[in-house]
């Protein structure tokens, strides 16, 4: 059995911890508040947004690729695509090099329903990154990428 550490062991980074709970939380709810306000399940919103990643990265996401980031065995992840599709959300086609490879993508109009939703907390969030500076930025991105890395395990 772990044991907790003190309250008082490592105050600062407890408090971050903290911290990042609680971000963690609101955007859960408001995830959910957009999932439930346009029909769709918690792993549909969670899907788009990994497909929109994957996009702006320029990652080429199949089936089996969506399927691994969202922790869905195939048959499941059918599923999950069918009924994306389904709702005009997510598109399939055939990768130009390989016939054979499905590639999925967000359709537009999804884009737009995201924005419309998230795009005022999106901004509030860059208004509220212009009181840093271009390092107090850096440090908070290494941060946040050291902390997305230690929760990936």
């Amino acid at each position: 059995m772990s044991r907790r550490p003190p309250a008082t062991a490592q105050l600062p980074q407890m408090q971050l911890v903290h911290l990042l709970r609680a971000v963690t939380v609101d955007l859960d709810l408001l995830g959910a508040g957009f999932a439930s306000t346009h029909g769709l399940h918690p792993t549909d919103v969670r899907a788009l947004i990994h497909l929109l990643d994957a996009d702006r990265t320029g990652v080429a996401a199949t089936p089996g690729w969506l399927g691994a980031h969202v922790g869905l065995n195939s048959a499941s992840t059918t599923a999950l695509i069918d009924r994306l599709e389904r709702l005009g959300h997510v598109r399939r086609s055939r990768d130009p090099a390989d016939r054979r490879r499905v590639l999925l993508s967000v359709d537009p109009s999804a884009v737009e329903l995201g924005w419309m939703f998230f795009g005022p907390l999106i901004e509030r969030m860059v208004t509220a990154m212009q009181a840093f500076t271009d390092d107090e930025l850096d440090t908070a991105r290494r941060f946040l990428q050291a902390m997305h890395g230690a929760v990936k395990g």
